[in-house]
């Protein structure tokens, strides 16, 4: 397997979970989205990635949506989470914690005999 395999499938992992976090502070708009998480390069997305996932999160009811008018053009859909996008978000994040932990533990003990 090479690298940017690799790096294609732990990225569709957790892309969502992102995007979960980021709208779970405030409501936003796709491409808000795009350029949040264009800030850390190994999430970068295009919209051609993101619009397909946040459908698909609104048709699981993980996600709800909204027009708002815009100071500088068109309205703009925005997303927000639902109870069940919430707590979705809040076993992602425990989740993530026992992965991140247990990894961390690998590093350590990487050269130990189990």
């Amino acid at each position: 397997m090479e690298i940017s395999e690799w790096n294609s499938q732990v990225r569709r992992g957790i892309l969502e979970f992102c995007i979960l976090l980021l709208i779970s502070g405030n409501p936003r708009y796709g491409y808000e989205l795009v350029t949040l998480l264009n800030k850390w390069e190994p999430l970068a997305i295009t919209e051609g990635t993101l619009y397909p996932l946040l459908r698909r999160m609104l048709k699981e009811n993980y996600l709800e949506s909204f027009w708002q008018e815009s100071e500088s053009g068109p309205p703009r859909k925005y997303y927000s989470l639902t109870d069940a996008g919430r707590m979705l978000m809040h076993d992602m994040s425990a989740e993530w914690g026992k992965f991140a932990a247990a990894i961390h533990q690998i590093q350590l003990h990487r050269g130990d005999e189990a």
